[in-house]
């Protein structure tokens, strides 16, 4: 593995544990519902409404979870199982 290998996987790594974080916290936050005006929570919601959002349209046309929001559950999942390993193979094929 190259250098220029490990630095794209390692940022890769900390972009997505980044991204774990981000949505454990805005459910955290759910359960807590602080004021919605409040700018930590306006960053938090900006930052992962693009990420959490194809998957609620996912769930609201499959009919899963009802009163539960599972999309952060299956986003955490799809990026865990799905797109970060995508990322990291084609890191290794492209360089």
């Amino acid at each position: 593995m190259t250098p220029l290998n490990y630095t794209l996987i390692r940022a890769g790594n900390i972009f997505f544990q980044l991204i774990y974080y981000l949505i454990l916290f805005r459910v955290i936050l759910s359960w807590i519902r602080p004021n919605p005006r409040n700018q930590i929570v306006i960053i938090l919601h900006n930052l992962t409404d693009p990420i959490l959002e194809p998957f609620r349209i996912l769930t609201y046309k499959l009919n899963i979870g009802g009163m539960i929001d599972f999309s952060p559950f299956i986003a955490i999942l799809a990026i865990q199982f799905i797109i970060h390993p995508l990322y990291n193979r084609l890191i290794l094929l492209i360089f």
